[in-house]
């Protein structure tokens, strides 16, 4: 078997092919989560405590400068804002994967064992026959 037709095997399972769409799904809803954080949610949390835009929310540790040959220098910075927007945008991902997870599990969960069978009357005529040598 070539290495091409060994390769479109692997590809062509159905886990493979349930991966792939897992990906592409899970980036878009990851996009979708991005703008609702960035765009929906943190804009008022920002304006609740005192005019925080949290995009732009930063500690600097070195001011943006120019060197001696007029080339400007870009400021040091850390990104608390970026960094708490993706905290809570990963906390609404994980929530939701929790539930979807959560779902699968409930439509997958195994059925009651069924009661045992009745004994057929053979079975039913050697219990009697081995109570009745006990006695």
């Amino acid at each position: 078997m070539g290495m091409m037709s060994e390769f479109k095997e692997f590809a062509m399972k159905g886990n493979v092919v349930d991966l792939a769409v897992g990906v592409v799904i899970g980036a878009g809803f990851g996009k979708i989560v991005g703008a609702l954080v960035d765009k929906v949610i943190m804009p008022p949390v920002g304006l609740l405590i005192g005019g925080v835009d949290f995009s732009k929310w930063a500690i600097t540790l070195k001011e943006a400068s120019v060197d001696a040959a007029g080339k400007e220098i870009p400021a040091v910075a850390i990104g608390i804002g970026e960094f708490l927007n993706s905290i809570i945008q990963f906390m609404i991902l994980a929530f939701a994967i929790f539930m979807v997870v959560k779902a699968i599990n409930r439509m997958r969960k195994p059925e009651a064992a069924p009661a045992p069978a009745e004994p057929t009357e053979d079975v039913l005529l050697l219990r009697e026959i081995r109570d009745a040598l006990k006695k």
